[in-house]
């Protein structure tokens, strides 16, 4: 079994119900066994949007990283996820942010996720389950990555 991290939010409907739901969706190819408190979160790039509800969750899973990845877009299209503007509103968001300590890239795939850096959304959620974990390109704690981020405070707030 593969220990993977990731990154879940929405900001259209009942964001805590989307938060649910795309949970209860990972079984049976992922088992959760850590999720983090929820907090809202400033959008990132397009800012004329509703502001984001966002939980970091560790889990087992036998699957392969493509696997994961088909997995996790599958529960997108599921719950009705479309793509429109880039960074623009969305339904449910799950992102694969590490896969054990793999450190790979592709054209379809980065692990970890190549958007992570800088993102209070990702790491303030995620220091909550996993402060010690470490990044596998820069040597570097969850928490101390959450700590490199400036005005973190001003992007997240834990509900």
């Amino acid at each position: 079994m593969a220990k993977i991290y990731l990154s879940i939010g929405t900001n259209v409907g009942d964001r805590k119900a989307n938060l649910a739901q795309a949970v209860s969706r990972l079984a049976p190819e992922i088992f959760p066994n850590l999720i983090s408190p929820v907090y809202e979160t400033k959008p990132v790039g397009l800012a004329e949007q509703p502001d984001f509800y966002n939980i970091a969750l560790a889990g087992d899973t036998a699957l392969a990283p493509y696997d994961v990845l088909a997995h996790l877009k599958s529960i997108e299209t599921g719950m009705g996820r479309e793509k429109t503007v880039a960074n623009g509103p969305r339904v449910i968001d799950l992102d694969l942010l590490y896969y054990d300590d793999l450190a790979y890239e592709s054209e379809e795939l980065a692990i970890p996720h190549s958007r992570r850096v800088g993102r209070a959304f990702v790491y303030a959620p995620l220091a909550d389950i996993a402060p010690d974990f470490v990044d596998p390109v820069t040597g570097k704690t969850v928490l101390a990555m959450l700590e490199d981020i400036e005005d973190r405070e001003r992007q997240v707030t834990r509900l």
